[in-house]
């Protein structure tokens, strides 16, 4: 008896790994890409983007370079671990350097409809919009 109970508890625990849900903020943010509007309240000067192409990562440009970094909180959490990106220079360097700064410190997401914003509670926010 007490190995037939054992089976079906992991035959159910398999099952349910199984079964989980993609909870990522990729499945809640489906367009193909997000442009940043504004930093902290402020228009940015320079084209950025954001994209989730999978529930464990992020990929994205700055004004200067493309980037990719890890992902593995669950919505509506964000941590954007650390970037890697080309090593391209161009005049708006710092504007990148602004970007993945904030990237590195927001915590939460929030997608309503085509807006994506990401901030923490220390007054990090960035807004963006879809760009499908």
């Amino acid at each position: 008896m007490k190995l037939g109970a054992a089976l079906s508890f992991g035959v159910a625990l398999a099952v349910a790994a199984g079964c989980q849900r993609d909870e990522s903020v990729a499945r809640y943010a489906p367009a193909d890409a997000y442009v940043l509007q504004s930093l902290n309240g402020a228009p940015f000067g320079a084209d950025a983007t954001l994209s989730f192409p999978g529930p464990d990562g992020v990929t994205g440009t700055g004004p200067c370079n493309a980037f990719s970094a890890a992902q593995t909180v669950p919505y509506p959490w964000i941590e954007i671990g650390a970037i890697r990106a080309t090593k391209r220079a161009c005049p708006d360097l710092a504007l990148e350097t602004a970007y993945f700064a904030a990237l590195r410190a927001v915590t939460l997401a929030e997608v309503s409809g085509p807006t994506l914003i990401l901030s923490n509670p220390g007054g990090t926010e960035m807004v963006f919009q879809a760009r499908n």
